[in-house]
């Protein structure tokens, strides 16, 4: 094998998914997800990345980005990566640019493993060959029935014993909400919420005394995760029993060490779409670990699944509705739940990933 194989080529390409049934959180509604797939190809192979995010990153990644990766050595990514942050400097390192560098980065790191013939998680080293799930959905646009009947097929089906739901856009609602959905799961699994941002600091406490009555053990985003005294404070006076998470919105390493520092959350969230890629995440992982703080990735299960194997306090994966389905239409190898867990493929090369492009087509922008 050679020393070194060099970057020859950066392509893009957008991918407009409509969603199954209307769906909202706290803050925001939308019926359609678009997925930036991204292939980097060199020595022969090709890596494939992608990010949940906007179509204006397309030229970003073939003008701008690809310049500065091509050439590069595919056994660096770290160096590519670090090319990239530099590039986008004047643009702001934030938002779309981390998302483009997040699946570049995520391509390189897949190519990298391919080209040496191993599993990405193996080439990377990893803590466990499994990771934990929990299911997550519960749109606060979904009737009750509909509600109960998501909650339960994750633990019915796939053997979650966590699931997460949605509240805050009608928070009127949210306590008969969440009875709903304990009904429907019994004793079988923990119930999670999921605010995004959508209460004040003493709306959020109010709630979080009411749902700890009804044994939630896990409020995400309670306020606004720029808030970080917010945060901090709504940890601080939640009921014990109760953790508080975010970090879902970290585009930066930088901006995690500040919540970790703020003492923001008892959970550390992170997205490998949205933080800059397998090297950040990686980074994130190794500031979790020097905080004595665990780790939850963020969406995208396909994605995350190698580099979670390899983050020392990865405590679980979200097995997000949306992602989980376009990853199983549009990606042979898309990991299956079993056991309330998913593992990585040990016989896959890279990330282990194939995109179905004959699939895709309907839904190319």
């Amino acid at each position: 094998m050679a020393a070194e194989v060099s970057i020859d080529g950066v392509r893009a390409q957008a991918f407009e998914i409509p969603t199954d049934k209307p769906e909202a959180d706290g803050t925001i509604a939308w019926n359609s997800t678009t997925l930036v797939l991204v292939e980097v190809s060199g020595g022969g192979e090709t890596g494939l990345g992608y990010t949940y995010s906007g179509t204006s990153i397309l030229e970003l990644i073939s003008g701008r980005l690809a310049s500065v990766v091509k050439g590069k050595d595919a056994f660096s990514p770290q160096a590519a990566w670090l090319a990239m942050q530099r590039s986008v400097r004047n643009l702001g390192r934030e938002g779309l640019a981390a998302t483009a560098i997040s699946a570049v980065d995520a391509a390189i790191h897949d190519l990298k493993a391919r080209l040496l013939g191993l599993p990405l998680f193996k080439m990377l080293g990893s803590y466990r060959d499994s990771v934990p799930i929990y299911g997550s959905g519960g749109f606060t646009t979904y009737s009750d029935r509909e509600l109960e009947t998501q909650l339960g097929s994750w633990v019915e089906r796939d053997g979650c014993s966590l699931v997460k739901m949605k509240v805050g856009s009608q928070p009127e609602k949210d306590i008969e909400r969440v009875k709903v959905a304990k009904q429907a799961i019994g004793d079988r699994a923990t119930l999670f919420v999921d605010a995004n941002g959508a209460y004040r600091v003493q709306q959020a406490l109010q709630f979080a005394d009411e749902f700890s009555r009804q044994g939630i053990g896990w409020f995400e985003e309670p306020v606004s995760s720029d808030d970080l005294a917010g945060l901090r404070a709504t940890r601080q006076r939640a009921p014990a029993g109760m953790e508080v998470a975010a970090g879902e919105y970290a585009y930066t390493v930088d901006y995690v060490r500040g919540m970790l520092e703020a003492q923001a959350v008892d959970v550390q969230q992170a997205d490998v779409t949205r933080c800059g890629g397998v090297t950040a995440f990686l980074q994130i992982a190794a500031l979790c670990e020097a905080f004595h703080t665990d780790l939850s990735g963020h969406c995208a299960p396909a994605l995350h699944l190698h580099v979670a194997c390899a983050s020392p306090r990865l405590r679980h994966l979200e097995w997000f509705h949306d992602h989980v389905r376009i990853e199983h239409m549009l990606f042979d190898g898309a990991p299956v739940a079993r056991d309330g867990e998913i593992r990585p493929d040990p016989w896959r090369p890279g990330n282990g990933l194939r995109f179905k492009h004959r699939d895709a087509a309907r839904y190319a922008v």
